[in-house]
């Protein structure tokens, strides 16, 4: 990818289109030549946890927990319940895929950026969603209010080891506020997505500040429907900068933190090269290669400087 995006610097766009003879890696081009266009430098927020660990990309059964494993951490999501009009409690299952992913990151994005749990879901969120390529009203209206009740009712486990001891953090993400009304309208202003604030539970809260991720909005616009780009845009984000040496990543490892639905390490290989692509076509500075055993990782600049990030957590 890196030699994309000097071919772009160096002959634009089209000319650059013109020398790939794959349809895939000319849609890649568009893609980081839309990145390179970019000019704003909105940051986003994310919690390490996430960038070890994931999300579901598909819709598991209702009542099915989740657990996935990273590098000395594991995440177990557990379904719960919300209150509905007329008494009881609806069970939702477990939030997945990329509109989950994105709520999560507004969310978590917002808190930081204002020093407190309690976000606004109002206009603030239309315009982030609206910037982000997510026009609010239709079917997009409906998954995001599904996504956003699993959000809210479920309860998450993180728990990382080390060579002498298992530690662990257990609660919910959300403590109140985000549970929309099934009748909520399709249209900003209409529903409770666009008067309600929602409040993070205390933990989760203290533990996003304590490990923040820094990315780059802009790059997340132009991969947003696709979840498996944006777990790893998210972990090289939180891996390369941190490198001091170029660091090789088995194929073994790699699919057991995102190879989850695929039962056959060849066939998770060649999706999550794909994906990986298009995660790289959004971080030019990425310094990754593709090897026969693996990933190698290369020391690279944030995606987004990192003076930008201290400047806006202040």
């Amino acid at each position: 990818m890196g030699q994309i995006h000097t071919l772009i610097t160096q002959l634009g766009r089209d000319q650059a289109k013109a020398l790939q003879t794959d349809p895939d890696q000319r849609s890649l081009v568009d893609v980081a030549a839309a990145v390179l266009e970019e000019e704003r430098q909105e940051l986003g927020i994310t919690y390490s946890g996430f960038a070890l660990t994931a999300l579901p990309h598909r819709r598991l059964p209702d009542d099915q927990p989740w657990e996935r494993r990273g590098h000395k951490i594991r995440l177990l999501i557990e379904p719960g319940r919300l209150p509905i009009r007329n008494g009881g409690f609806k069970l939702y299952g477990v939030p997945y895929g990329s509109r989950a992913r994105m709520i999560l990151l507004y969310l978590q994005t917002r808190a930081i950026q204002t020093d407190s749990r309690e976000v606004e879901l109002g206009r603030s969120m239309h315009e982030w969603l609206d910037r982000m390529g997510l026009s609010v009203g239709g079917q997009t209206y409906r998954d995001i209010r599904e996504q956003a009740s699993r959000i809210a009712a479920c309860n998450l486990t993180f728990a990382w080891e080390d060579a002498h001891s298992i530690g662990f953090e257990k609660g919910s993400i959300v403590k109140g506020g985000i549970h929309f009304s099934a009748n909520a309208g399709a249209e900003p202003g209409q529903g409770s997505l666009w008067e309600d604030r929602v409040l993070l539970s205390e933990a989760f809260f203290r533990e996003l500040k304590a490990h923040p991720v820094p990315i780059w909005e802009p790059a997340l616009r132009h991969i947003q429907n696709n979840s498996t780009s944006i777990d790893i845009y998210i972990w090289l984000a939180y891996r390369l900068h941190s490198l001091n040496r170029s660091t090789p990543i088995t194929w073994p490892a790699v699919f057991e933190q995102f190879g989850a639905g695929y039962s056959r390490l060849r066939d998770f290989r060649k999706r999550f090269i794909e994906a990986l692509q298009l995660a790289l076509a959004v971080y030019p500075d990425a310094r990754v290669d593709v090897e026969e055993q693996g990933l190698m990782l290369h020391p690279s600049p944030p995606p987004i400087p990192e003076r930008k990030f201290a400047q806006l957590c202040r």
